[in-house]
């Protein structure tokens, strides 16, 4: 096994690697966050050649030449597409570099807590294949704790909830370990789908997912609207005529879309909370729960989830780079990269991915 004096030296300048359902964020020691794009890639259906990735294919996205489709090679937090993932992951580390210094070419990446050994292994794989070199793997969960500034020595409860675009990951961390976690594929992604579901069935409207995105991010809350009579032009294609269309919706007619989806993460997060052994829920009950990830940033609702689970909710500055600031922590805290380390070689083992001491 190596030692903790080597394996501190190997992991020097590495990389951190939070790739989720809608972006992929990268961060390297000493420069914080150096890329932060959607992990898209736009395809050629004749080829099965990509054309362009990241911040490039979303802006393609719903406007794609004839041939040409954008594809998301992730879904609910776990590789969909093995050979678009490799390849875009490789893309995306390359960037990474461009502009610093020479980077070491190992990573730290996060994953969910309900990884599959089979799901894991694709991840661990399509990060080899992209000859990042070797790959320490850690739970979402503890790594958005860290780096929403959970102590990693504190012995008392701390509890995370990190809302990305398809999944909602629950870690309850204590003395820089979790403690109890559970991970759902729900995330703010279904607001999206829904949005486009409404609009098409009632309105006759058919809009794309860029549209979608604008809307949920200017007009949802995850509150009842101050003014529910709020408007909002909405612009597509009829869905009966198959012209360019546009109709007017109100925050009102919108509300419940969105409320029913927070919800269900709501209720998600009070279930978890149940679980918990009575001290660490005393613990919880003084420290409330840390909120992270994209899903943080709709609108209301901190206040929704304090109200629903009557405790109380704080959000961290620039939430959605949580989970990537707590695998940077790993190079700057040697115990917690020691302790963490120690943990991933076993996953590695059982994963079945080959590893040189």
């Amino acid at each position: 096994m190596m030692g903790f004096s080597s394996l501190k030296k190997y992991v020097t300048n590495s990389l951190a690697i939070d790739m989720g359902t809608a972006h992929t964020i990268i961060a390297v020691r000493g420069r914080d966050v150096v890329f932060d794009e959607p992990s898209l890639v736009a395809v050629n259906e004749l080829t099965d050649e990509i054309v362009a990735y990241g911040q490039e294919a979303f802006d393609m996205w719903g406007r794609e030449a004839r041939d040409i489709v954008v594809k998301a090679p992730l879904s609910g937090g776990v590789v969909a597409d093995f050979e678009f993932t490799k390849k875009m992951l490789a893309h995306f580390v390359k960037m990474a570099k461009t502009g610093g210094s020479q980077v070491s070419r190992q990573a730290v990446m996060s994953m969910t807590s309900d990884v599959t050994h089979v799901e894991q292994r694709a991840l661990l794989n399509a990060a080899e294949e992209a000859h990042i070199g070797k790959v320490y793997m850690m739970e979402e969960g503890l790594a958005a704790a860290f780096g929403a500034d959970v102590g990693t020595s504190d012995r008392r409860a701390s509890a995370v909830v990190d809302i990305g675009a398809g999944t909602t990951n629950i870690a309850v961390v204590a003395k820089g370990t979790i403690a109890h976690s559970r991970s759902e594929r729900i995330g703010s992604d279904e607001i999206n789908a829904a949005l486009i579901t409404h609009l098409r069935r009632h309105r006759g409207l058919q809009i794309g997912a860029e549209t979608a995105e604008i809307l949920k991010r200017s007009f949802i809350t995850a509150t009842a609207p101050e003014d529910p009579n709020k408007e909002m032009l909405v612009r597509g294609r009829d869905v009966q005529t198959g012209s360019p269309h546009a109709v007017k919706i109100t925050a009102g007619e919108i509300y419940p879309i969105s409320e029913g989806i927070v919800k269900r993460v709501a209720s998600v997060i009070k279930d978890t909370l149940t679980e918990l052994r009575p001290e660490v829920a005393a613990d919880i009950y003084d420290r409330g729960i840390i909120l992270t990830g994209g899903g943080a940033l709709l609108v209301g609702i901190d206040q929704y989830l304090r109200e629903f689970i009557n405790l109380s909710v704080i959000v961290p500055d620039e939430p959605r780079y949580a989970t990537v600031r707590g695998l940077v922590k790993m190079f700057e805290e040697p115990e917690l990269l020691e302790k963490v380390s120690r943990n991933e070689l076993h996953i590695l083992q059982n994963a079945e991915i080959p590893f040189e001491a």
